[in-house]
């Protein structure tokens, strides 16, 4: 699978450097993780309250956004990165 990286920003690549890193970082801003999956060419389908879901390369990845905290709790991030794996993105 080829996909276009050339459409992400060098922060956004920063950010998937960042997901695919060990530990799963605790800073990271949950909204570069979906301008990220943007960048990527997901769909985004708004849910109830802070849930959210993303919908790339045929696999659908439901979230909560955190709150009242603009990061993502390394849960989250874990799970970002299985959302990505599953899809078929690597850094």
């Amino acid at each position: 699978m080829v996909l276009l990286f050339d459409t992400m920003n060098g922060k956004q690549r920063n950010t998937l450097k960042a997901i695919y890193s060990s530990p799963a970082p605790k800073s990271l801003e949950w909204k570069r993780i979906e301008s990220l999956f943007m960048a990527l060419g997901a769909n985004t389908i708004e849910g109830n309250g802070s849930r959210v879901r993303f919908e790339l390369n045929g696999v659908i990845g439901t979230f909560h956004r955190p709150h009242p905290d603009k990061e993502a709790k390394p849960y989250q991030v874990r799970d970002a990165r299985a959302f990505l794996e599953q899809a078929g993105v690597t850094p």
